[in-house]
């Protein structure tokens, strides 16, 4: 059930990260004519796959037969994910909806367009898939109740992306310049988006509920008997709600809400049903344990951190493509366009990202939370007992087998070993809370170096200069393919200068010239290194008035009538220099202050030599 998260989340992640081709390489007709085809053979498929499991062998027992199932759900919904990327990198279908009235224009309406394309991809698997499950399960609701549970349990993971995605439209479009200036820088965006991560964070449990459509558990026993065992455990909420996932059959509790306003303890019809009063305790102690250790706030953690480690893979992935060039020399006689490789290979690395962060180490931590809140049934009670029969009915009821392992839960066997164990011994629920409390304290050093080489591969000096590399290497590849390009040789030499290598940026600059001697900004760039330079040896004051002069001839404009002024002083010539430095000053516009500088600098030295 908690896979269907990562398959959205991996959905949303194929979307955000592909990147149009300028040549999407199929005509409409033809993208949607494959689309068709592919969409019509994933659905053949689902069914094919689906009857087998529905129809196993006679002899096959009931754990073959469950685990069968399974196996049939989980390659039917990775091919989902196979078959929506294609749509989305082979066929680009991205890019023809662009043109789409109404849709194009907002990036959210797009983007909710291709996820619900892949929500119904899942749908189509769920409602293939529902025979099998009811022969296994006999539940007592029909194929859309399942397809529809499925559906509302998974895509509330979507709502921070969506109310994040959807104001930053409103702000693009509605929002002050200045303000939109501001989103649009590094720090901005960091801003918003934490804000927008703890806000969200703090008020969706508000809207998950109606998602799941949940609503207030009626007064009688069982409210009373939660209500009384949330004052006795001092755990303050807004409501318990009666929670109906998968028609209520499910045996199992929640709880969601960072803060008392939007904190709801969520409870199962079959949970009323099937458990005692003693069982139905230890299940609610189980979640009000997730609350008082926390819980709820180190996953918004992890999820932050998740960020953070994505944010300086896409910078370290970026670099590291400057030096795959043999690679994609290959991926080119392919035919596939640059832009789509690109694409594929930042979306492919991004996914292995996330999987293996989400599998490993949220896994862990998830893991690991959970035996912390069984063992805080310890806390409340004086055994773990009605918990324990509560995780065998939980193996009977789902047919589970007890070893079945679990990416986000220790096996049911391994949690009544454990709860077993912690009773005879209470020490080892103490000594797993410091394990945790190691692992926390590993986990936020990491991601404590973590942020900072984001935030100097991002904002610091090391960012700049691998930025600068970057550039430059990649300016100095398209000068092999277009030696003649007069700008492309300006670009580096303004690059190199930014740099400080003095010798480099003369020779770019050098090379543009004789490409397009009358570029004023090129004449005007040369000039200004030939007079200032930190080097000596690279001065030439003649040479840098005669480019100035050039240049200023060209376009007399004040940054290059500056240059000319500088040239002048340069060279001693500095009556001449102020008066270049007036005219610059006369049609300087904006900030002046650089301008008045230089002229009292010039004025100092003509009285002085006079």
């Amino acid at each position: 059930m908690f896979g269907n998260f990562l398959y959205f989340i991996v959905a949303l992640l194929i979307y955000t990260t592909y990147h149009p081709s300028e040549d999407p390489g199929l005509g409409a007709f033809e993208a949607l004519a494959f689309f068709v085809l592919l969409s019509g053979a994933f659905a053949l498929f689902a069914r094919y796959s689906f009857r087998r499991a529905e129809t196993p062998a006679p002899r096959l027992s009931e754990a073959l037969a469950e685990a069968r199932f399974q196996s049939a759900l989980m390659r039917c919904s990775v091919l989902a994910v196979g078959v929506y990327a294609v749509a989305i990198y082979g066929l680009s279908l991205p890019a023809w909806a662009e043109s789409l009235p109404g849709i194009g224009r907002v990036p959210t309406l797009q983007a909710l367009l291709f996820l619900g394309l892949f929500t119904g991809y899942l749908a189509l698997t769920w409602a293939f898939a529902f025979p099998a499950y009811r022969r296994l399960y006999q539940p007592d609701f029909g194929r859309n109740e399942y397809v529809k549970s499925n559906i509302s349990f998974a895509l509330p993971v979507l709502l921070p992306w969506l109310l994040l995605s959807g104001t930053l439209d409103l702000l693009n479009a509605l929002a002050p310049e200045p303000f939109r200036l501001l989103v649009a820088t590094s720090e901005g965006q960091i801003a918003v988006f934490s804000t927008f991560l703890l806000g969200t964070a703090i008020i969706a449990p508000a809207f998950v509920k109606r998602f799941w459509r949940c609503r207030p558990l009626a007064p009688g026993p069982a409210r009373a008997r939660i209500e009384a065992l949330c004052r006795q455990a001092n755990l303050a909420f807004a409501d318990i709600l009666h929670w109906p996932l998968f028609g209520g059959r499910m045996i199992t509790a929640g709880v969601m809400g960072l803060v008392r306003r939007f904190r709801y303890i969520l409870v199962t019809p079959s949970l009323l049903e099937v458990l005692d009063p003693e069982e139905m305790d230890a299940v609610v102690a189980h979640e009000i344990g997730h609350v008082k250790l926390r819980h709820l706030l180190f996953y918004l953690l992890f999820f932050a951190g998740y960020l953070v480690l994505s944010l300086v893979s896409y910078d370290l992935l970026l670099y590291g493509l400057l030096y795959a060039e043999p690679l994609w020399e290959v991926f080119r006689r392919s035919g596939i366009s640059q832009a789509t490789l690109v694409s594929i290979v930042f979306s492919t690395s991004i996914l292995v990202v996330f999987l293996i962060y989400f599998r490993f180490v949220f896994g862990f931590f998830m893991r690991n939370f959970e035996r912390q809140a069984d063992g805080y049934v310890l806390r409340l009670f004086a055994t773990a007992r009605p918990l324990v029969t509560t995780l065998r009915k939980i193996a009977a009821v789902s047919r589970q087998p007890p070893d079945r392992p679990n990416w986000h839960h220790f096996s049911i066997r391994e949690r009544i070993d454990f709860l077993i164990a912690c009773e005879e011994d209470r020490r080892l629920l103490r000594r797993h809370d410091r394990r945790v409390k190691r692992a926390i304290g590993i986990y936020l050093v990491f991601l404590a170096l973590l942020a900072v080489v984001g935030y100097q591969v991002n904002l610091g000096t090391v960012g700049a200069r691998m930025s600068d590399h970057l550039f430059a290497t990649l300016l100095e590849r398209e000068i092999e393919r277009n030696p003649h390009s007069a700008s492309l040789y300006g670009m580096l030499g303004d690059l190199q200068y930014r740099r400080r290598h003095w010798e480099q940026a003369r020779s770019a600059w050098e090379s543009s010239l004789l490409r397009k001697p009358d570029n004023p900004v090129v004449l005007n760039n040369l000039a200004w290194l030939l007079a200032t330079c930190e080097e000596e040896r690279l001065r030439d004051p003649p040479r840098a008035l005669a480019l100035a002069q050039e240049a200023a001839r060209l376009q007399p404009s004040a940054f290059i009538l500056d240059t000319l002024a500088e040239s002048y002083f340069a060279n001693g010539l500095y009556d001449k220099a102020v008066a270049a430095g007036e005219r610059a000053l006369e049609v300087a516009t904006g900030d002046r202050r650089h301008y008045e500088e230089q002229l009292r600098k010039f004025r100092g030295k003509a009285r002085a030599g006079s």
